[in-house]
């Protein structure tokens, strides 16, 4: 019995009659083995059955054309050129000087490592030095990210060549710089470092209540209508996480120990590779070109939107567009390439309007973003990035000039009315996302950047004018807590209770790679019920297989004046089988309707939306169905045969649980280890 055909079995089972699947297009696509190459116009490295291509890519707002050994994989750097971004000295120090203040801090530092500080625990020893770490990026900004690597390495914290990758100046040795030049290391700044650092170190901060008084222009009001459904209904794509290898090395080793797979070594011929990477990718590798494209040409027939492109009337991009290289082999060049190739490609294959977010992954170094406040220069260090997505969007014709201009100075955030009448508000969500190291300056601060004040703002103005929105981010605002910060995304939670449901229609995210759900409830979900569910979060499946996923996209079924869903289908293709393709490309697959799924299983009218209720209530099934829980989490992994089994108590409760929690807050209260199906769960049953 294959897996899909499983997987419907076991639905079926749950229900008295037979699950009828309502296809919005053909149920399969098999892609020609034949690579589209005109979807660029010339190559430095023409595509073959042995290699990727490697396109001369141009890019229309920087007007440059990239370079090999940007994306070769026989010329990948070892270490970053961007420009770096120390805060002001407040000093004037000679070298000889700076040098000395190093040197004392370093044995300071270690003596109180070494417990001759007079410091118990190790919570109180990592803020002690700290504060000897301030007064340093203080005095000689540019000489601690050196410092830092003799320290990692003296006390053998990480690996010498990991030391580097991390504290290098170009890496993330000038961030961490900064932050400790401005952060308040003595007070909860210091204690979120400390935990960054080692959760030994010190304990996570807890959730400092909300004050909401003054919080929002207008109380929310008791007497709105909800708008009536049209019946006409339209078909919106949701892709996310393409995560483009161009550095991808075909027959190379695919099954390594550490770092990305898939990738030229000198020390690892290929004739000696365990498992060569396979033309169309494979679960611990990115997204070569042959499978992103393959996606990409699939999409029309499968939706059921056109022939070669698709007239979906929109689509949404919910983030992560860059590999998942070691810091020290990314640089702002690599980022805005990926940028231009994968917005052409989409340009290429989609015919309406794309509203896309930045990612973690999208920027350089990864996962960094400054607020604007910060002083001097580095408040602006990232508008290097803003300008050239909101000049690729632009140029693509997604967006006019205003709206570019909006999202070149807002973090590459906007809020955009589209042709249907719906506002798009983006979120920058790096500035909830805890691997951003600059967001522990002033964390006790739950919006740094004003994101969710301009947020708070759009959203008035749509309350004002009747209008319903849509909310698109990256880093998902709740799920187990692991991924946000507890106070931006409790904030958040506040700003979807205040503007939901009349506002607010849905919300939108990635990040995982996973196919998940989340609902949020009033009240800051402390009473979880059908009639206290108020807007879903909708959080989309990966294009890349990485790690040990099946590359996926969704597409919804929209209601022209609500702009509620009616309902979501998933499409995927097995990543395990790219090995043995021969004379075609991957078969992408219809892989089930989520109305035709869980409806029956709530007796859910075949009128009524998919919205939060609908899935409160389905989580409620789920609590007397484990059988519902297994198809679920089959579906968070796209089938993948990778994906382990959730059959316990434990795992059961949990899925419930993350699919109840839209905060960091909440998502920690439940049990952990059930939340991705990338690995073997860690969670223990009861």
């Amino acid at each position: 019995m294959t897996l899909i055909v499983a997987v419907v079995f076991i639905i079926q089972s749950i229900f008295t009659l037979p699950v009828q699947a309502h296809l919005p297009g053909v149920p399969s696509y098999v892609v020609p083995s034949a690579f589209p190459t005109s979807i660029f116009s010339s190559y430095y490295v023409k595509p073959a059955p042995t290699a990727e291509p490697q396109p001369a890519l141009f890019d229309p707002v920087l007007n440059i054309t990239y370079p090999l050994n940007l994306t070769s994989p026989r010329t990948i750097p070892s270490a970053s050129s961007d420009p770096v971004y120390y805060p002001q000295s407040i000093a004037n120090l000679t070298n000889a000087t700076s040098e000395a203040v190093i040197q004392g801090a370093l044995t300071e530092i270690k003596s109180i490592i070494s417990d001759n500080g007079g410091l118990s625990g190790n919570c109180s020893k990592c803020i002690a030095a700290l504060s000897v770490g301030k007064l340093v990026a203080q005095l000689a900004p540019s000489y601690l990210p050196e410092a830092m690597i003799s320290l990692c390495q003296s006390t053998k914290w990480a690996s010498n060549s990991s030391c580097v990758t991390t504290y290098a100046a170009a890496n993330f040795g000038a961030i961490w710089t900064q932050v400790l030049a401005l952060a308040d290391v003595t007070g909860k700044d210091g204690q979120y470092i400390c935990n960054t650092i080692s959760s030994t170190f010190c304990a996570s901060p807890v959730l400092t209540p909300l004050n909401t008084t003054g919080l929002f222009p207008k109380p929310k009001p008791t007497n709105y209508t909800m708008r009536k459904p049209s019946g006409t209904r339209i078909k919106v794509l949701h892709l996310s996480d393409f995560h483009l290898d161009p550095r991808y090395e075909v027959a190379s080793e695919a099954n390594c120990s550490s770092g990305l797979c898939c990738r030229y070594s000198a020390s690892a011929p290929i004739s000696q590779a365990v498992l060569p990477a396979p033309l169309y990718g494979t679960y611990k590798c990115d997204t070569p070109y042959y499978l992103g494209l393959a996606a990409l040409q699939s999409i029309a027939s499968l939706t059921g939107t056109g022939k070669r492109k698709s007239d979906a009337a929109w689509s949404i991009y919910t983030g992560d567009l860059v590999s998942h290289d070691p810091e020290n082999e990314m640089s702002q060049a690599y980022v805005e390439y990926t940028e231009t190739s994968i917005y052409s490609m989409l340009k290429s294959y989609l015919n309406g309007p794309v509203f896309a977010v930045l990612g973690n992954h999208d920027s350089s170094p990864e996962n960094i973003d400054a607020p604007h406040k910060l002083p001097g220069p580095l408040g602006q260090q990232f508008s290097w990035n803003y300008n050239h997505v909101a000049g690729l969007w632009k140029h693509n014709g997604w967006m006019s000039s205003s709206d570019a201009a909006q999202a070149a100075t807002h973090y590459a955030a906007y809020s955009v009315k589209n042709h249907y009448g719906l506002r798009i508000i983006t979120l920058n969500t790096d500035f909830w996302y805890r691997t951003n190291y600059l967001n522990f300056i002033n964390s006790s601060n739950p919006d740094v950047s004003g994101s969710l004040a301009f947020l708070i703002s759009e959203l008035q103005k749509a309350e004002d004018a009747h209008e319903r929105v849509w909310i698109i981010g990256h880093v998902l605002s709740g799920w187990d807590g692991s991924n946000p910060l507890l106070g931006p995304t409790d904030f958040f939670y506040q700003i979807i209770d205040r503007y939901s449901p009349h506002v607010i229609a849905n919300t939108f995210w990635g990040h995982t790679h996973e196919d998940q759900i989340m609902i949020y409830y009033s009240n800051n979900g402390t009473i979880q019920t059908p009639e206290t569910a108020l807007t879903t979060g909708w959080i989309g499946p990966s294009i890349t297989p990485l790690t040990n996923l099946n590359s996926g996209y969704r597409m919804y079924e929209v209601d022209t004046s609500t702009f509620e869903i009616y309902d979501a289908y998933t499409f995927y293709s097995d990543i395990s089988q790219t090995p043995y393709l021969n004379t075609t490309g991957p078969t992408f697959n219809f892989e089930y309707s989520t109305r035709d799924t869980y409806g029956p299983a709530i007796s859910w009218p075949g009128t009524a939306p998919l919205n939060a209720t609908f899935w409160h209530k389905v989580t409620e099934a789920m609590e007397k169905n484990r059988t519902l829980v297994e198809v679920f989490n089959t579906f968070q992994g796209k089938m993948s045969v990778k994906s382990p089994n959730c059959t316990s108590d434990a795992c059961a409760q949990a899925k419930v649980c993350y699919m109840r929690s839209g905060s960091a807050a909440l998502g920690k209260q439940c049990p952990q280890g059930f939340a991705s199906v990338q690995s073997p769960y860690t969670g223990k049953n009861f």
